[in-house]
């Protein structure tokens, strides 16, 4: 036996490092937390504990060539020299009779590692194919940030356990960020107090202090009455708000409008334990106001994320939220992907609304890794439509077999971070060190370096630093990164630490935070956040979605099978459409239509629903088929948690 250090480099706030154990047959066997990383503090999730298991399990281990009609997954073998010929054939073909605007290359955060994310996207850049503008996830939130601190970064994890407050506002960390809670939890034993604020009593909500019941989209109405309740009770730090920020008087007005009657209507929330947590806020200090970026995602969540980073402003803190760090670390990810190494202006395209693009036929050749986009992106009746075109070739690289990958023309084998090593950049916390190569690769599959560079030779591609030595970009990208030690440091095996950028710099227009937003004013957008209503009409419901402890987006169904899918209703809501437990009931609006089981608790609120995010419908319809490609305002976000859908009940359901 022997054991080997390596991390996780899933899309998941921690970004673990692991130990792994190895036999004699060269076989993984287990895997377990490294306390050497103060954040992730030695224990993991539910997932990587299932990493040995899923490693052996429905894995793509050779290239295929379709043979039969899609979606069926009908495949022939064939040689990596068959398939990539095959490949380069269509790809020269497209580049020559449409042009590179034609290609499109499609990949998101399955594995952030910055070798198999980033640096292997050079080849499509000197291409010039068509990406798209990484919406899907947390951009909207970012954008909401920029407006009012010039960037998003805030708190960093290691400072939880000194906080006397810390407030989970649309965030289930116990579920999506489970050391960071754990860290949370460090704090209360030193009588910090937990808040969390939801529209549902989720798992955090459940051990939380003190759990507000908020209505969906109505956070800036809360968060505006918790600043109204600082400003009476004088616990705003005017000092801090004369030296470090700008707008403060307009903000103030806006402020004083809402009424605590009027932030009662809007948001469900009684004043009473409005009062109390900002009693909370004003007194237990410092305080950590910890932003999901599941809060983001609805019609407009950037504005609900703008209004609730003000908070800590209001008391004299330097960036007191988290949201990401990503934007605070000096890595050059620009250079990495190739990206400010061409001259060529790559066509980019909403993530959110790709289904669109795609059905419209705007793409001859799709290049998928890294996703499965097939469960993931909105609209998916068009997406897939799509991709049944006769006028497209889709290749899907991937380690696992997909609901992407029966819509391919050529499916090639991808390594799962076990098998290759690369360096993971968290976007939580500052300990970085590298994902060592455990055991070789499984099958025939090959990295993506190796063909990224396969791709090139054939195409006849000639830019030098496609071929560049892939560690010597990571040295460039990650030069001054470090706070201690050299990237010689980092090759050896030692773990490093992040430099961040100063908490108390801001890259507003007036170098201050910007209550009154003057970025957001010259884009005509609103310099305030702003309270938008979100009405529902009779027998509508507002469909929430997130995720459960078992799955990584769409990873790990090979161990723990499918998604459960389960719709959970209030009681009250259940008794007046006649709906019990365990009934199965179509889910509808004009997009689709997905069967699920009824489940009633009222852990969720009247005229909201809940299911785990990504389900398959009993009827075989992915989720986001009743989720649509609308994009909000700023940012060009996805609106998962504000789509609306009736209820019907199925009668002699059968399996």
């Amino acid at each position: 036996m022997r054991e080997i250090k390596t991390v996780c480099p899933r899309d998941c706030y921690d970004t673990c490092s692991l130990i792994v154990l190895v036999n004699d047959e060269n076989k993984i066997v287990s895997i377990r937390g490294d306390k050497e990383n103060p954040i992730t503090q030695g224990f993991i999730c539910a997932r990587a504990a299932k990493d040995p298991e899923r490693i052996y399990i429905n894995r793509i281990l050779y290239p295929y060539i379709r043979k039969g009609k899609k979606p069926k997954r009908s495949f022939e073998k064939v040689s990596w020299e068959k398939a990539l010929d095959l490949v380069v054939s269509k790809l020269k073909e497209v580049l020559a009779n449409y042009g590179s605007e034609y290609v499109l290359h499609l990949e998101y955060t399955g594995n952030q590692g910055l070798l198999t994310r980033y640096f292997s996207q050079r080849i499509w850049y000197a291409i010039g194919a068509t990406r798209t503008d990484d919406s899907l996830c947390s951009r909207s939130g970012h954008e909401a940030l920029f407006l009012h601190y010039g960037s998003s970064y805030g708190i960093q994890p290691e400072e939880l356990p000194e906080m006397k407050l810390i407030v989970f506002w649309g965030f289930n960390a116990l579920v999506s960020a489970p050391h960071l809670w754990s860290l949370s939890l460090k704090a209360r034993r030193k009588e910090a107090v937990i808040v969390t604020i939801d529209p549902r009593r989720s798992e955090t909500a459940k051990l939380s202090d003190i759990w507000l019941k908020i209505k969906p989209s109505s956070d800036v109405a809360l968060a505006y009455g918790i600043a109204r309740y600082l400003i009476e009770h004088n616990y705003v730090d005017l000092e801090f708000i004369e030296k470090w920020t700008y707008g403060y008087e307009e903000f103030k007005r806006e402020v004083m409008k809402w009424t605590p009657s009027k932030v009662e209507r809007v948001t469900g929330v009684k004043w009473s334990l409005i009062e109390k947590v900002g009693e909370l806020y004003g007194k237990m200090r410092p305080s950590a106001t910890m932003i999901g970026i599941g809060l983001q995602k609805n019609l407009y969540g950037a504005e609900s994320v703008r209004a609730v980073s003000l908070i800590p402003a209001l008391l004299g803190f330097h960036r007191g939220f988290y949201y990401s760090n990503s934007k605070g670390w000096l890595v050059d990810i620009a250079y990495l992907t190739g990206e400010k190494l061409t001259n060529k202006n790559c066509k980019v395209v909403s993530q959110v609304a790709l289904s669109e693009h795609v059905e419209r036929g705007e793409f001859k050749f799709i290049f998928i890794y890294n996703m499965n986009p097939a469960l993931t992106i909105p609209n998916q009746r068009a997406f897939r439509k799509g991709l049944l075109r006769d006028d497209v070739f889709v290749v899907v690289y991937d380690t696992h077999w997909t609901e992407t990958a029966n819509y391919a023309d050529v499916v090639l084998p991808a390594p799962t971070y076990l098998e290759k090593n690369d360096l993971v950049i968290s976007y939580s916390h500052r300990y970085v060190r590298i994902s060592k190569k455990i055991i070789e690769p499984l099958g025939e599959s090959r990295n993506e370096i190796w063909l990224m560079r396969e791709l090139a030779e054939r195409l006849g591609l000639k830019e030098a630093w496609i071929f560049e030595e892939p560690w010597e970009a990571l040295r460039k990208s990650l030069k001054n990164a470090f706070e201690s030690g050299s990237f010689e440091d980092l090759i050896e095996g030692k773990t490093l630490k992040l430099k961040y950028r100063p908490r108390n710099e801001y890259q507003t227009l007036t170098g201050k935070i910007e209550f009154y937003s003057i970025k957001a004013e010259k884009l005509r957008l609103n310099p305030l956040p702003k309270q938008y209503p979100l009405e529902l009409k009779d027998g509508e419901f507002i469909l929430l979605n997130s995720s459960t402890s078992k799955y990584t987006h769409t990873q790990f169904r090979e161990v723990y099978g499918p998604i459960p899918p389960i719709v959970v209703i209030n009681s009250e809501d259940a008794r007046l459409i006649n709906v019990k437990e365990g009934d199965v009931v179509d889910l509808f609006n004009e997009y689709g239509r997905v069967r699920v089981k009824i489940v009633v608790d009222d852990f969720i609120q009247r005229g909201v629903l809940w299911s785990p995010r990504q389900l398959i419908g009993l009827n075989g319809e992915p989720q986001n088929s009743l989720i649509p490609s609308v994009t909000q305002k700023l940012g060009g976000g996805p609106i998962f948690n504000s789509s609306i859908v009736k209820i019907a009940k199925v009668l002699n359901f059968q399996n």
